[in-house]
């Protein structure tokens, strides 16, 4: 999905103030979520704005990789739990070449 160059800024000025620990309104954060459940781009962001939010440390070498690629999640509950989870929804918002053939 495309975003518009409207659309762009906004979100990038939310996730801004987001890693910066500044107010982010309810309907801002409702607004980026939705693009980043359909755009594989603004998840990056929105990822990446939590972490620095969170000011996750690192001092080794390979977390420091991992975290630049986005190879690690910010968020400790997005684990997948096959007691309580169905593994197709878990994976409902991977990216689409990921999806069944």
């Amino acid at each position: 999905m495309m975003l518009s160059t409207s659309s762009r800024l906004k979100i990038q000025a939310i996730l801004k103030r987001l890693a910066r620990g500044e107010e982010v309104s309810l309907s801002e954060r409702i607004y980026v979520k939705k693009h980043a459940e359909r755009d594989q781009s603004v998840s990056s962001w929105l990822k990446r704005a939590r972490r620095i939010q969170q000011k996750i440390t690192v001092n080794d070498s390979i977390d420091s990789l991992i975290n630049q690629l986005d190879l690690g999640s910010s968020d400790p509950e997005s684990a997948f739990n096959p007691d309580q989870e169905d593994l197709g929804d878990w994976f409902k918002g991977a990216p689409s070449w990921l999806g069944r053939s």
